[in-house]
């Protein structure tokens, strides 16, 4: 049915009778399409009478109205009533409020109307634009800066909303008591249906002026934004229980406590603290337990250094003792390699979930110095695991993103990571991102650092909603994170929840902040700490007693100083033990290849047969293809039976025998599908009928394991980190990205040195991933024609001075100790035993492969 708002655009003046029936009938064809006439327009010298609210603006709620009174006439105001009844009876335009004139047959049937019933309506459209105003911009005057020096710009607009500005919507101080029908847009009422306009503000200003600023009429989904409404407009909706304020006491303890006992003993180590956004931690583990009351199995968590280690002691609960090993630095590694400092380590651990009795998988992925890089990375580990586990909604395996406000702002991946989340071959049906809002970043003010008001305006482009919070009041904090991670239960899209803290330090523990920022740090050195004041609150409304939460502060320091006297005992460090990716009996319990042999890469010339002539045919009924891609497979059948083979020839036959083998097989890059020099074509297009498509070489064999082909979006960064990220998952998959040309890795150089080149070394992660790198002067031009190879070789890590011993297995030796494999293949059938060797080494080598 044609919209009302449309209808009053195109029909401007719209009378009361032109409304009604425009409701109730179908628009005409030439309407909708806006059909064209050449008769010249008429121009009218005298102005169209017309009732003075229909206009666009408030067109959908007249609409809602109609429809509201359709159903049931006594289900709205007398006036709107009234009003509907003329309307259908035939009033004439601008009349449909007005008495009855007496002389008229036609109006002797109009229904009577008071006096007053134009104010009423006006009235009751001013309240509607009013809520609505507290719901799209009531997070401007939130209270979410403890330290009250919020640098958020809204360009000095003026405030339109409050007591004081109801004069803006037509109201008046004297309408403060009067009674209001509330819209079904909001559920400030509860169990009431209309309120005065007095309680009506000071509920909306309760539901989103307090410590909670929420964002997200931006939204363009009605139900999604009516599931918002209700969890922040329900009266008493945000209450905590006893129960949970104990618990909630109980962990700003653990967090707070944590920090006091590394400043106490490690006073001028760096570990970048969580000082003045300890609610973080109660934050993540409300995150956990109410997604695995959901169902989720497993959480795998990317995060900056801020707070690191207590997210690893008191969320991932890593044993406090290896953590404080990390702080000696008398101890050696036991493992090869460079190792990491300690605010980079990743961690594995399975445990069971005190709330909801359940075993919980939780990850926490290591990462560079270089600020969001691990965020793909992290997206990629989540897909690979609902993949493996036949995860398709994300109901049993998500990702949690923690974020540094200046990072989230200004770093470009994190725009690429968003733009992934609703890709078909790269959601992971939800993420909730997490923003520790300092507002700093190191030295630099917001103001300098962003051109947005809010750091997470960036995840407004795909329509997540945001929760502003004020990281001082831990109830309001452990609320939004509720509401997270029900959306994400919900919906299964990402959410943000904004942590508006400050940071006690300075940007670690030895810097001097008072340099750049003097007036936010005495600001912040009279700021009473978070746990007090939640312990005053809590003693105050009689939940503890002041004994009782020094009992819970003993024990946990009990705690920390018997795990402190235990790492006193470790005699070296083992990185294999912060692990984040684990392939359980891949490895032998030491982490050493089970052996130094690799099977032969060949395979029979049947089973080449097979694939090829798989490789050159169309295995669906009634497919039409395209005519020169028919030619390309009668190319490939001659092919075939004259035991010849070309390069895309070889990579199907490589790929075709490790999915009959059972070894997945994932390619993904721009244009993969089809391949940048239409040489693969992997992913068959009917040309009859849209989006039927054909991948032939899932019908090898009826218990292959199965392919996945898939056009990236135009990002390498982003999409590069995210198949590092699948490949970590599993050692029994081939993974690969290809760069649409050889040069375009530059662009995602990132995830190459910090993670494919010297992840091994730091965090004893071995890592299959392949990168095809199409290298020669097919590009043409100087760009395009080099892969750089040269880079790759500079980077690799083979001793040039030292020669290996050698023996039987001296090739698998030298392949083990280096960092990854630079191969240029001179045929086919190299290219396509490098593909097989990269699933049949006993161990897992990064492989850039040119020339192909």
């Amino acid at each position: 049915m044609h919209r009302l708002r449309t209808t009053v655009v195109r029909l401007w003046p719209l009378t009361a009778v032109q409304m009604a029936q425009s409701l109730s009938k179908p628009v005409p064809l030439a309407v909708k399409q806006g059909l064209r006439t050449s008769q010249p327009a008429r121009h009218l010298n005298t102005p169209l009478a017309s009732e003075p609210f229909l206009n666009g603006t408030s067109s959908n709620y007249v609409e809602e109205m109609y429809y509201t009174w359709l159903e049931n006439p006594k289900s709205v105001h007398k006036s709107w009533d009234v009003f509907f009844r003329n309307a259908s009876a035939g009033a004439p335009p601008g009349a449909a409020y007005q008495g009855p004139p007496h002389l008229s047959r036609t109006s002797e049937r109009l229904v009577g109307t008071q006096p007053s019933v134009e104010k009423l309506v006006e009235d009751h459209l001013a309240v509607h634009s009013l809520i609505r105003a507290y719901q799209v911009r009531g997070h401007h005057i939130a209270k979410l800066d403890p330290l009250d020096i919020s640098c958020v710009d809204f360009d000095d607009a003026p405030c339109t909303i409050g007591f004081q500005n109801v004069g803006i919507y037509g109201l008046a101080e004297s309408d403060l008591d009067k009674v209001f029908r509330l819209p079904t847009t909001t559920f400030i009422g509860g169990n009431e249906s209309a309120l005065p306009l007095r309680e009506i503000i000071y509920r909306l200003e309760r539901a989103y002026c307090q410590h909670i600023g929420v964002e997200f009429m931006f939204i363009n989904d009605m139900e999604q934004c009516q599931w918002i409404r209700q969890k922040f407009e329900t009266p008493g909706v945000m209450q905590c229980t006893l129960e949970e304020k104990r618990t909630l006491l109980a962990r700003m303890i653990q967090s707070t406590r944590f920090e006091e006992f590394l400043q106490r003993k490690w006073s001028s180590e760096k570990r970048f603290g969580l000082e003045g956004c300890e609610s973080l931690i109660p934050a993540l583990k409300t995150i956990i337990d109410k997604s695995s009351q959901s169902g989720v199995e497993s959480v795998i968590m990317g995060m900056p250094h801020r707070g690191r280690l207590n997210v690893l002691a008191n969320v991932i609960r890593k044993e406090l003792e290896q953590i404080f090993c990390q702080f000696d630095s008398k101890l050696e590694a036991a493992d090869e390699g460079s190792g990491d400092v300690k605010y980079h380590l990743g961690m594995y651990h399975r445990r069971m979930n005190r709330v909801s009795d359940k075993y919980m998988t939780l990850s926490l992925v290591a990462n560079p110095s270089h600020l969001e890089a691990v965020d793909p990375v992290v997206q990629g580990k989540t897909k690979a695991e609902q993949f493996y586990c036949g995860d398709t909604e994300g109901k049993r395996v998500m990702s949690i993103l923690l974020h540094g406000d200046a990072a989230f702002a200004g770093q470009g991946i994190v725009y690429e990571t968003f733009h992934l989340s609703d890709l078909p071959s790269y959601t992971t049906h939800g993420t909730i991102h997490v923003v520790v809002n300092n507002q700093i970043g190191f030295t630099t003010d917001p103001r300098v650092a962003r051109s947005s008001p809010y750091p997470t305006d960036v995840a407004r482009v795909v329509n997540a909603p945001i929760f502003h919070v004020n990281a001082d009041n831990p109830e309001a904090v452990m609320y939004v994170c509720k509401v997270a991670a029900e959306w994400r239960n919900t919906f299964h899209k990402d959410v943000v929840v904004d942590l508006v803290c400050y940071r006690r330090n300075g940007h670690n523990e030895i810097d001097e902040p008072m340099f750049t920022q003097p007036l936010m740090y005495k600001r912040i050195k009279k700021q009473k700490g978070v746990l007090q004041k939640f312990v005053e609150k809590l003693i105050d409304e009689g939940v503890v007693t002041t004994q009782e939460y020094e009992e819970e502060v003993a024990s946990y320091d009990k705690i920390c100083e018997e795990a402190y006297t235990r790492s006193k005992d470790e005699k070296i460090l083992h990185i294999k033990h912060w692990l984040d990716s684990p392939w359980p009996g891949f490895f032998t319990l030491e982490g050493q290849p089970r052996s130094m042999t690799c099977p032969s890469t060949g395979i029979s010339e049947q089973a080449l047969s097979h694939i090829g002539n798989i490789a050159a045919s169309v295995p669906v009924q009634d497919f039409a293809i395209h005519g020169g891609l028919s030619r390309i497979l009668k190319g490939r059948a001659n092919m075939v039976s004259q035991r010849l083979c070309d390069w895309a020839l070889g990579e199907y036959m490589a790929f075709g025998s490790l999915l009959k083998e059972g070894i997945h097989v994932r390619l993904s890059g721009q244009d993969v599908e089809r391949g940048t020099f239409s040489h693969r074509h992997h992913v068959l297009h009917d040309q009859n009928t849209d989006k039927r498509m054909c991948i032939p070489m899932n019908y090898i064999s009826p218990d292959q394991a199965p392919y996945t082909v898939c056009n990236s979006s135009l990002s390498e960064y982003a999409v590069l980190g995210f198949e590092l990220g699948f490949a970590m998952a599993s050692p029994n998959a081939l993974v690969l990205w290809e760069a649409q040309f050889g040069d375009f890795h530059n662009t995602a150089q990132c995830i190459i040195d910090q993670f494919i080149s010297s992840g091994q070394a730091k965090w004893v992660r071995q890592n299959g991933i392949v990168l095809l790198l199409p290298h020669g002067m097919e590009g043409m031009g100087p760009e395009h024609s080099s892969a750089r190879p040269e880079r790759f070789l500079q980077m690799c890590n083979d001793d040039p001075d030292v020669f290996p011993e050698l023996s039987e297995d001296f090739a698998m030796h030298q392949l083990y100790d280096c960092n990854w494999i630079v191969v240029n293949c001179s045929t086919p059938a190299n290219y396509f035993h490098v593909l097989r060797r990269q699933i049949l080494l006993p161990f897992r080598k990064p492989a850039h492969i040119s020339g192909v």
